[in-house]
């Protein structure tokens, strides 16, 4: 039985053709960055206190100061009440000057804002304040469901009709629901755009790390799903700097959507994989592609190893239950499962509180955006260097770490807090660059889809929990750290179950997959119908420039 992996050294494992594609696949994850936080920068909360126009009608003569002090009481730190009015009376002016007003209640009708720096924010104009701040959080859980519905959907449709079209239909949905958002008349008529954004945020995400991991070699398959990882970054870095010099949220809803128009080109371009297509039984398709490659990668491909692939027995496709099915592969699932859950339980439970840091937002998400690319670097080099388990296990436990520190430091000291957050998010970021690999090489072809999807959608869960964990901040300050400290610790813990996949080759058949057996030895051994092979010897790790 012939391996796609021979096909595919022949064809060049990293030539022109490849990094043509992880380009391309990186362009979209550049753009993928707006939407996956945006909101942060959109729901800024700005100064607010109740509308009290009402006494307007007795005095209109009234200066805005004066106004408030009738109206509002104040704090214990003598700032008016956000959120508290005094009742409104029917008296006349000399009669409240006289006996003041006494009795408080809630807004009723509406909030003023100071909107001289933030000029329409989703906050401002949905009132998203007081009783219903919390529909910002809301807001963020169901986005998160739309990714876990996208990785349901278009997992197993890009294994039923192939990556390339369900990249080209998610970029599609994109455009058109992103720009549909910004013209929502009602913040659930947003909330719903942005739902279907999210479903077509996992078809690009799951698709685009296939398509790549399916067409690069195994020597290069870390730099190249890790590229796309450092474009994301570079957009959580230019987003804070869009966002600061456009203070209108539909504005910078418009901006963060229209350049995926612009990559229409893609319809023409973007190849199919040429592995899908051998075990889909389309070889003619398959070799034609191939040769495409090859032609590109200024390779040939000898006549006997195409003739071998036309008469190679496609292998029978997989499904989800397959994954189930034997000892060794239910093993690697669930924990790649775990792995993938508290990744993104820690990332977006400190990327969406970047503003509960004590800092400025913009410059904490500058920060926060930047230090993703020395975590994709670090990763890069750590998993060639040291191998995928090890390096998984140990950026896992140093975010888990970091977290459970921050609980004990005082509110009083931001900087702090701040400096700790960055190691945390670090630390996820290279742990969750990582995941992506390791999910990709512990899965048989057959089942990738399934398998990458299945772990997606752990992911997702965790994204849907992370801000609702936030909301738990009103009750102590320390909760949300701790359980987000704890998630890393205990999947670091289970990667001991783990096989190390450095240097090995992409599974294309079951028995290979029921022959994968935990080590703890870092550079392994690979066994391939019962025999033992050992794997190439590590590359010098190239200049990221190259990809």
């Amino acid at each position: 039985m012939t391996d796609f992996a021979d096909f595919l050294k022949n064809v060049g494992e990293f030539g022109r053709f490849q990094k043509v594609l992880v380009v391309m696949v990186s362009c979209l994850s550049f753009l993928n960055a707006f939407h996956v936080l945006s909101q942060v920068l959109m729901e800024i909360s700005v100064p607010h206190h109740c509308n009290t126009s009402w006494i307007l009608q007795i005095n209109p003569n009234l200066s805005q100061e004066a106004r408030l002090n009738y109206t509002l009481p104040r704090n214990s730190q003598g700032l008016y009440e956000q959120c508290i009015m005094y009742t409104p009376v029917e008296w006349d002016m000399e009669s409240i000057e006289k006996y003041g007003l006494n009795d408080t209640g809630p807004c009723q009708d509406g909030w003023e804002y100071d909107t001289s720096e933030q000029k329409s924010t989703l906050v401002t104009e949905f009132d998203l304040v007081c009783h219903r701040k919390e529909q910002t959080g809301i807001s963020q859980s169901i986005f998160m469901s739309g990714l876990l519905i996208g990785a349901l959907v278009f997992g197993p449709l890009g294994d039923r009709i192939g990556r390339r079209p369900v990249i080209l239909m998610s970029m599609s949905m994109q455009l058109t629901f992103g720009l549909a958002a910004a013209f929502a008349p009602h913040f659930y008529v947003y909330m719903a755009f942005r739902w279907v954004v999210g479903t077509s945020m996992s078809g690009l995400s799951i698709n685009n790390l296939v398509l790549v991991a399916e067409w690069v070699g195994s020597s290069r398959r870390a730099y190249a799903t890790i590229t796309g990882h450092i474009c994301f970054a570079v957009g959580l870095m230019t987003l804070p700097g869009v966002s600061y010099g456009i203070r209108n949220w539909r504005t910078l809803q418009i901006v963060g959507s229209v350049p995926t128009a612009l990559l229409f080109f893609y319809i023409w371009v973007v190849p199919e994989s040429a592995r899908w297509l051998f075990i889909k039984g389309k070889k003619e398709k398959a070799v034609k592609l191939l040769k495409k490659a090859a032609s590109i990668n200024k390779k040939k491909i000898p006549e006997d190893l195409l003739i071998q692939l036309h008469e190679e027995k496609s292998p029978k496709s997989g499904s989800m239950i397959d994954l189930f099915r034997n000892k060794t592969l239910r093993k690697l699932t669930l924990v790649m499962c775990l792995v993938w859950f508290v990744n993104s339980f820690v990332y977006y439970g400190l990327s969406l509180n970047v503003g509960s840091f004590g800092l400025n937002i913009y410059l904490t998400q500058l920060v926060f955006g930047a230090v993703e690319i020395p975590a994709c670097f670090g990763a890069m080099f750590s998993v060639q260097l040291f191998g995928r388990k090890p390096s998984q296990m140990f950026y896992l436990f140093l975010g888990g770490t970091v977290c459970l520190i921050i609980t004990v430091i005082p509110k009083n000291l931001p900087i702090v807090v701040t400096v700790l957050a960055v190691i945390g998010k670090f630390s996820i970021a290279s742990s969750f660059s990582i995941c992506y690999i390791y999910t990709a090489e512990v899965f048989p072809t057959i089942i990738w889809q399934n398998g990458v999807g299945l772990a997606s959608m752990a992911a997702r869960v965790a994204g849907i929990i992370a801000p609702l964990i936030s909301l738990l901040d009103k009750y102590n300050p320390a909760i949300p750290m701790a359980i987000f400290g704890s998630g890393p610790i205990i999947g670091g813990i289970f990667c001991f179950l783990l096989p190390e996949t450095r240097n090995k080759d992409l599974q294309d058949h079951m028995q290979q997959a029921e022959q994968l057996k935990s080590s703890n030895n870092v550079t392994g051994e690979r066994l391939i119908n019962g025999t033992d092979h050992k794997p190439e010897t590590n590359p010098v790790p190239p200049k990221c420039t190259r990809l």
